[in-house]
């Protein structure tokens, strides 16, 4: 199998090295090209699953079973028709460009089938969230193969369409954006109680980490775990109180993913 990455950025290549690291085990026969401009000379050894290119292989020496489009939302329309003539006659797109729908992508590709995938920033570790959203001349095959290469980087969720796909994003792909904004503010406040600002990083990221941790492996909703650690009267009571003892703190998430997911469709 034949995977062209078409883009090499931040995100682009955080994925590439967890596809890398399960190709073995999960995808034996599988080949990856990156062909980016910007890739460099050092790079011309080639890795044993990756080649690196600065343009894509003339068309009677290679072609894809899948593309991957990782570059810019506003270059898109420039690279991706360069490559309908390079997909085997079964082969795919996938794009993780924000904004560019379905059916832009599929005419930029000469009507082949189209898989938009939305990775947010914890993939680059592998604890990333994914949605997957599918046209409907995507096979089975095709769709579990874009399961299969995600599912490397942490966990996938299908969506039925567009529109949700916009409103996971304004979840799980601006998520990782509101955790560091709460946990940059969380240290503020321990560092004003008098902890040094290692001290207080150290402290508020564990307990953050641990308490995710317990709640991802118990069964028990949030609010009954919110409430097994608050004794009535107590510091945990007098706490949470006077964070969202008016539901404010309910009302500005709420404002939150609205204010995401509206800027979400204005980008399609």
């Amino acid at each position: 199998m034949r995977i062209a990455l078409v883009g090499h950025g931040k995100m682009g290549g955080a994925l590439l090295t967890q596809w890398c690291s399960v190709a073995e085990r999960y995808l034996p026969d599988t080949k990856f090209f990156v062909i980016d401009p910007a890739n460099d000379d050092s790079r011309s050894a080639k890795a044993d699953r990756v080649d690196y290119l600065r343009e894509p292989p003339a068309t009677d020496e290679c072609r894809f079973d899948l593309v991957i489009v990782a570059v810019k939302p506003q270059v898109v329309a420039e690279v991706l028709p360069d490559y309908a003539s390079r997909l085997s006659p079964d082969g795919f797109v996938a794009s993780i460009a924000a904004g560019c729908s379905i059916e832009r992508l599929q005419a930029l590709s000469g009507g082949a089938a189209v898989v938009r995938v939305m990775p947010n920033l914890p993939s680059a570790i592998g604890a990333g969230v994914s949605g997957l959203c599918a046209d409907d001349r995507a096979t089975d095959a095709q769709r579990a193969l874009i399961e299969r290469l995600m599912a490397a980087a942490g966990s996938t969720m299908w969506v039925a369409d567009e529109d949700m796909l916009d409103r996971l994003t304004a979840v799980a792909g601006s998520g990782p954006g509101y955790v560091f904004e709460i946990a940059r503010n969380y240290v503020d406040a321990a560092t004003a109680l008098g902890f040094s600002p290692e001290d207080a990083r150290q402290m508020v990221l564990g307990t953050m980490a641990g308490t995710i941790a317990m709640a991802q492996a118990s069964e028990s909703s949030l609010e009954e775990l919110r409430t097994s650690v608050t004794s009535k009267n107590g510091t945990t009571a007098a706490g949470l109180d006077a964070l969202n003892g008016d539901g404010a703190l309910g009302e500005r998430f709420g404002d939150t993913l609205t204010a995401a997911y509206d800027r979400a469709v204005e980008l399609r």
